[in-house]
């Protein structure tokens, strides 16, 4: 790839950054639909684990006094399980048809939120079993899952900070797991290492500048934020499938 796409690369990758920040769970749904612009799906699996492997160590140290353990647990555990499956079998599938699916789910549920705005599911175990489950399987299947649990959390109304820090710190333990796989996969390679010094500081930068703007926002507007952002989200993921 020429050095004035590597630099488009870069730019869109630090938007992701930000806006998965404000969002609050994470960069990998706006950022593997920009890198697809720029890599083979294969290759956005590989440098998607990467990235995020920055990007939430910083978020966990900017957010570091929101974190629940007890949700990083329930959530986090079965999420690393299903985030190996879906990696294993990220093989085998069509992808096409799973973000169609995935889009269509995205759009349901946060229009289901945004209009029963009232509506809170209480964090039980069963459900953030789920919602953990969902989220990594779809994390490794497809590369991004951070919309599932930005959907999961935002039914829980989460206060902000915790809803970024314990996102991030889920997000971590899934992205340790899926980069052992794409690894063995032979979605990592040469060819993509250059960039990580990047993707390194953009994942830092992009957090800061996102935690800058969550703190001049109001907990109720930061839950449509998150919502209208995994609608737009289902939306786009619908559009380009079926493009």
């Amino acid at each position: 790839m020429g050095i004035e796409k590597s630099i488009w690369f870069l730019v869109l990758t630090l938007i992701a950054e930000i806006i998965g920040t404000i969002g609050g769970f994470g960069s990998s749904v706006f950022f593997v639909p920009f890198a697809n612009i720029f890599f083979d799906f294969h290759t956005v699996l590989g440098i998607t684990a990467v990235f995020h492997l920055s990007s939430n160590l910083s978020k966990i140290y900017l957010f570091r006094k929101g974190l629940d353990k007890k949700l990083i647990l329930q959530i986090g555990i079965p999420s690393v399980l299903f985030v190996i499956i879906g990696g294993f079998l990220s093989k085998f599938f069509d992808n096409k048809i799973l973000e169609i699916v995935l889009g269509i789910f995205l759009i349901s549920l946060s229009l289901l939120f945004l209009i029963k705005d009232k509506l809170i599911i209480p964090p039980k175990f069963n459900q953030t079993v789920i919602g953990g489950a969902l989220s990594g399987f779809s994390a490794g299947l497809i590369g991004t899952g951070g919309a599932i649990r930005g959907i999961t959390m935002a039914a829980f109304n989460l206060e902000k900070s915790v809803f970024v820090a314990t996102s991030a710190a889920i997000d971590m333990m899934i992205d340790l797991s899926r980069t052992v796989v794409y690894f063995g996969n032979g979605f990592i390679t040469k060819d993509i290492l250059w960039y990580v010094p990047f993707l390194f500081v953009i994942g830092f930068v992009g957090s800061w500048l996102g935690q800058k703007f969550l703190n001049h926002i109001s907990q109720d507007y930061f839950k449509r934020i998150a919502l209208v952002l995994i609608l737009l989200i289902g939306i786009f993921s619908f559009y380009q499938s079926i493009k």
